[in-house]
């Protein structure tokens, strides 16, 4: 009796393991894989978003601008507090399959490094003015839809660097457009609007391909080297300006930094949630922005 007790004890553990085994293999063949066009299309996804459409994410960063003009060192202008507001959505096509499209809206706030707040008046070091400072909310900003085939015909792959159970990509992105305050011929007198931004986004493997974990953490990295902010009046003076932000992706609303939910809920509230996921705006810019809300008062002086 007692040997065959012991030999159904033996049995049934040899059953759960076996079981056991069953599921954990079974669960490891449901994560995503990066190595697949649709996974890593899928991962991209998530690290910008998540994997259930029409779900809010939130982007915040922190950092300083500083200014760079040939023959002087740099001065730090203002610390900046970011915000990105989003959500993804899926699209399908008949010969690229089915992906996902972002949209979003975004915030930079100015701060005055010497109390924290809001920065509402600049003193321009170069003219000696105090200048009206107009923060950067632009709405939309939305992407190109991502397919698990590209649009040169070629299938997605995951760009990112993996080491062990850490991954992190670098994304740059060259801007050169027309300047919607420059005039009709910037082709011919110059004037077009020339920027880089540059974006690092890190996160881990094992929560990246949990399919468990709808919308995994992400940390960035943001650099953006840019022409001097239309508001600062720098009346095309030599130079530049440059910020240096880093964040992450929140659970939560209320991780925000206080001076950007107090902001946003007394001068931006539609930007407590994303666009709608249809949207089909043109993009915004901080220029075009900028001469929506400031029109000519009065004549050029000749």
């Amino acid at each position: 009796m007692l040997k065959s007790l012991i030999s159904l004890s033996i049995a049934t553990l040899v059953a759960s393991c076996l079981t056991l085994g069953t599921v954990q293999a079974a669960q490891r063949a449901k994560r995503i894989d990066l190595n697949t066009p649709e996974g890593a299309t899928l991962a991209l996804r998530r690290i910008q978003c998540g994997s259930v459409d029409n779900t809010p994410t939130i982007y915040s960063f922190h950092g300083e601008a500083f200014s760079r003009v040939p023959g002087e060192r740099d001065r730090k202008l203002f610390e900046v507090e970011g915000y990105n507001v989003r959500q993804c959505v899926t699209v399908t096509d008949p010969v690229r399959g089915t992906g996902w499209r972002l949209v979003s809206r975004e915030l930079l706030f100015y701060i005055d490094p010497a109390t924290g707040e809001l920065l509402k008046v600049w003193s321009n070091p170069w003219t000696g003015q105090s200048v009206k400072v107009m923060q950067t909310a632009n709405d939309p900003v939305n992407q190109r839809p991502v397919f698990p085939v590209g649009a040169d015909g070629r299938p997605t792959t995951w760009p990112a660097t993996t080491s062990g159970d850490t991954w992190w990509n670098t994304i740059t992105v060259p801007l050169l457009y027309i300047n919607p305050l420059g005039g009709e011929f910037q082709k011919n007198v110059g004037g077009y609007y020339h920027a880089t931004e540059m974006f690092n986004f890190f996160g881990n493997v094992s929560t990246l391909t949990d399919p468990k974990i709808p919308n995994p953490p992400i940390e960035v990295g943001w650099v953006r080297i840019a022409d001097w902010l239309p508001w600062m009046e720098m009346s095309g003076r030599v130079g530049l300006i440059y910020m240096h932000a880093a964040g992450r992706k929140l659970d939560h609303h209320d991780q925000l930094p206080d001076i950007m939910k107090k902001t946003i809920e007394s001068d931006y509230p539609e930007y407590g949630m994303p666009p709608d996921g249809a949207d089909t705006r043109e993009n915004e810019t901080s220029w075009t922005y900028f001469k929506k809300k400031v029109a000519p008062t009065t004549p050029v002086k000749k």
